[in-house]
């Protein structure tokens, strides 16, 4: 078995850097060779040694092939069921147009806004940025990104939020970064209906 992982894994790699241009069934037909050819020849030497061990005359090299042929071709069709590989293109998730206001080369995920006079604080992964804007163009902004407002001063992105705390009788959500936002009653019903809290 440990022989068959070897050859089937230095197989695979083998045809996969050398013929990963060719056509499927190019590949195929060159994997089942290969797997063949390093599988078939230890497969002899190990059966030789246990036949030897036990007194018994070892099968020819053509007979243990075959099982070679078998079990090249039996992985060759197990492999065409499997999914086919993914594109190796890394597919980004939308950015919200809000990100085009951050400074330049920013990486990280936005948690939360916070409005603050005329400014919003933009809470994120990589830091706390300052833009100006109005509270609800800021919120605009951040579509495709689902969230919600928690109090007319804060707003947060589903995918932050943690759990919901209760102190002294008022509720909070804690986010991916420690924050707790406050959850005001006007807003409380709509994030219940939701499934928020």
């Amino acid at each position: 078995m440990i022989l068959a992982v070897v050859a089937t894994w230095g197989s695979r790699q083998l045809v996969k850097d050398r013929l990963d241009h060719v056509g499927l069934t190019v590949r195929d037909v060159a994997f089942a060779l290969v797997i063949l050819v390093l599988f078939t020849p230890a497969l002899w030497i190990l059966t030789w040694i246990l036949c030897a061990a036990s007194g018994h005359d070892a099968p020819g090299l053509l007979a243990v092939g075959t099982y070679g042929a078998l079990f090249s071709t039996g992985l060759v069709l197990v492999s065409k069921g499997e999914a086919p590989p993914e594109n190796d293109e890394v597919i980004e998730a939308p950015q919200p147009r809000l990100v085009s206001r951050l400074p330049d080369g920013f990486r990280g995920d936005i948690l939360r806004l916070a409005v603050r006079d005329h400014y919003v604080d933009v809470v994120t992964t990589s830091g706390t940025f300052t833009i100006r804007s109005r509270f609800t163009d800021a919120i605009a902004e951040m579509e495709p990104i689902s969230g919600h407002c928690t109090h007319r001063s804060h707003w947060v992105t589903d995918a932050a939020i943690l759990e919901i705390q209760k102190n002294n009788g008022k509720t909070y959500l804690r986010l991916r970064n420690d924050d707790l936002v406050p959850v005001s009653r006007k807003y409380k019903p709509k994030l219940e209906e939701d499934g928020v809290i």
